[in-house]
């Protein structure tokens, strides 16, 4: 316990943080891990595990499973029945996973923020994609909110309210850490990175995007509703057509390690009671609420 503490009290320091999180040959370990992550032997599993344990304590109470056949399968872990309760109400939209809340605010001009300070633009974020043209307009005067995965959380994400998928703009990018001490120093860094926009619409008809962001080592993200593991060997903008329905709660995919997801959402809605920046939220928790 006391060398985990002094080893997080140590990598506390932001100069150092960023130095040996970002100043690093991003992709290639990214690459790396993602091959280091499928290796199926219990040595390597147990090794690994016990180091990432020096950069965060790994509680598996709430675990479907205790063994791993690989540290993928540790990472994308299932959690047991009913340990994510999903609030009901179709006036609520609930955290499409666990994650700690970033920046929030309204989108205006088509401006949002990753950090205090650090704008970025929806049309950067969303690309070059056609696809995506219109929904800058759509979203004007929305509610934008963060939700950053720390790497012990879990990594699966949800459906936030009874919704359809209807198409996936798949943006590949760089891998930069998206902790906030990244966010501070990188700016448009959500613009850089590896990408997923969810072209989502509600069951009444509301439009809203669902952005899982990459990471450094995120060796993948996957979507149940594409048969393809989406990772850095793709070249964006690649769309991809789907029609998905989704219950409320219903899991759409997953990280491969922690990150971050972007939620946007038109004009109607407000954050629920008690959500703010630093809020922790569990998946299935009030995130928005219907004005």
């Amino acid at each position: 316990m006391k060398i985990r503490q002094h080893f997080q009290k140590w990598m506390a320091q932001e100069d150092l943080n960023f130095l040996l999180t970002n100043r690093i040959p991003r992709i290639t370990l990214t690459r790396f891990m993602g091959w280091w992550s499928q290796i199926r032997h219990p040595w390597v599993v147990k090794g690994s595990m016990a180091v990432w344990g020096l950069f965060s304590p790994l509680d598996l109470s709430e675990a479907k499973h205790q063994e791993f056949s690989s540290l993928q399968a540790f990472f994308t872990r299932e959690l047991k029945p009913g340990a994510r309760p999903v609030l009901a109400g179709p006036d609520v939209m609930t955290s499409p996973s666990d994650g700690i809340v970033g920046a929030v605010g309204q989108i205006r001009q088509g401006q949002v923020f990753q950090a205090k300070g650090f704008p970025y633009t929806l049309q950067s974020l969303l690309g070059d994609s056609t696809r995506c043209a219109g929904w800058p307009a759509l979203l004007e005067g929305g509610t934008f909110v963060t939700l950053r995965l720390t790497s012990s959380m879990y990594h699966r994400f949800h459906a936030p309210q009874d919704a359809f998928l209807e198409h996936v703009t798949y943006i590949s990018g760089d891998t930069w850490n998206v902790n906030p001490i990244a966010l501070k120093r990188v700016e448009q860094l959500f613009c850089k990175n590896e990408r997923a926009v969810l072209h989502m619409q509600t069951k009444e008809g509301v439009p809203f995007l669902l952005v899982p962001v990459a990471a450094v080592l995120v060796a993948s993200m996957r979507l149940h509703a594409v048969d393809v593991l989406l990772n850095l060997r793709y070249r964006g903008p690649n769309e991809i057509a789907c029609h998905a329905a989704y219950d409320k709660g219903q899991e759409m995919g997953w990280f491969e390690h922690g990150s971050t997801i972007l939620m946007f959402v038109p004009p109607g809605f407000e954050l629920a009671d008690g959500v703010g920046t630093g809020t922790t939220l569990r998946m299935g928790q009030a995130l928005l609420k219907r004005l």
